[in-house]
């Protein structure tokens, strides 16, 4: 468990909000909530103070697919492992509890985390209790349980934003495109978005889109799969684009297997950038090729990818995305919740998630994650040059 909160104010000095041109203050009271923010605040005499000498701050990181309930599934990773300690002050689990154990997926995981806890539900009941070895659309008499999931979206509305599918032919079997159908029938009348997983055929990509409406949103939209990313059907790409400007949202779900340098290179030369950076960070790839959030927006970043694109794809997007506050989160009396940040000079070359290179100049570097009246050091996970060798070809989750 982690210590409580303190009981003092809180003022960091000397952090730049993302876009503006100079430093400012920001004076945290013992409450959690801004008191104020401007340049060179007077501090109070019990204030906590920490001078961040010109780092970035922005929104604390929302990373909007991760699999955190550990010891439920043989794929998830400790919230703690990938949270506050790596800048990221909400996590969102994209599907690893369903309706037959989301209570514990609420217990031991939401309940139990100084980060802000979110989910979107799988429409399959088990969830990803045995991750691929065992579908959670292996049978179609028994796989959905259409009135448990209505229940309990119902009594968990407040953590559950949304519905997650997984539409690759390694999951759905024979079904093809009829889960999509139906976790967008729960998600509509429950009013909630649906999040899809994109990859390897059946169902084609034009079967997953056409059921997609704005707020939705399409996870691992940079994968490489053959005949199904963008990259390769120029019609596809100018499809999602389409579907992008209607408001359909392109979660980047790195993965083990889902993001692929050259479709991202593709996307971005021609103008089409994701909506939203996540990490689809798991068991399978928590030691590379993502390691953590940061990893992945240096990564997008040394694509081409605008540096102040790659902090909203990680603050203001995925508010949006899950229907939270998403503007004037630095004004006065908001509960404080900032990551402090440098962009620094580094020489690395890493991964995508089938073993291409790629060099990066810069890396983002989290220092603090600021949760309320409490400030959480933070660093990146990754630690050392990694093999370049292919990881395995699982499909992604």
């Amino acid at each position: 468990m982690f210590a409580p909160a303190p009981t003092t104010p809180l003022l960091l000095r000397n952090v730049r909000p993302v876009g503006a041109a100079s430093d400012i203050d920001i004076l945290i009271g013992a409450d959690g909530r801004i008191v104020s923010a401007g340049p060179q605040l007077a501090a109070p005499a019990d204030a906590r103070g920490i001078d961040h000498k010109g780092a970035y701050v922005s929104p604390s990181w929302v990373d909007l697919h991760t699999h955190i309930y550990w010891g439920a599934t043989d794929v998830s990773v400790r919230a703690r492992d990938i949270g506050a300690a790596t800048g990221v002050g909400i996590l969102v689990d994209a599907g690893s509890a369903g309706e037959a154990n989301f209570k514990g997926f609420r217990e031991y995981v939401a309940e139990a985390s100084r980060e802000q806890i979110v989910a979107f539900l799988n429409i399959g009941s088990i969830g990803l209790v045995a991750c691929n070895r065992v579908s959670e659309l292996i049978d179609q008499r028994a796989s959905i349980d259409i009135d448990r999931t209505f229940a309990c979206i119902d009594a968990n509305r407040d953590i559950i934003k949304g519905v997650k599918v997984r539409a690759s032919g390694v999951i759905v079997g024979g079904w093809g495109i009829t889960p999509v159908k139906i976790a967008k029938r729960v998600a509509r009348v429950s009013d909630l978005p649906l999040m899809v997983h994109v990859g390897e055929m059946p169902p084609t990509p034009e079967e997953v889109l056409e059921i997609l409406e704005p707020g939705d949103i399409i996870t691992h939209c940079f994968h490489g799969k053959r005949g199904g990313n963008i990259m390769e059907d120029p019609a596809l790409f100018d499809y999602a684009r389409r579907l992008q400007d209607q408001g359909v949202i392109l979660d980047l779900g790195h993965g083990a297997a889902s993001f692929n340098y050259a479709v991202g290179r593709h996307s971005l030369e021609r103008g089409l950038l994701p909506s939203t950076i996540s990490s689809d960070l798991h068991d399978w790839n928590i030691n590379g090729p993502v390691w953590d959030l940061s990893m992945v927006m240096s990564k997008m970043l040394a694509l081409g990818m605008p540096f102040e694109a790659v902090v909203n794809a990680v603050g203001v997007n995925p508010r949006k995305a899950l229907r939270m506050p998403a503007e004037n989160l630095f004004a006065t009396g908001a509960r404080a919740d900032f990551t402090v940040f440098q962009l620094m000079d580094c020489a690395l070359t890493l991964p995508d998630a089938d073993g291409n290179p790629l060099d990066l100049p810069k890396r983002f570097a989290p220092r603090w994650t600021v949760l309320g009246n409490d400030a959480i050091p933070a660093k990146s996970r990754y630690a050392g040059q990694p093999s370049l060798q292919a990881p395995g070809a699982e499909a992604a989750c």
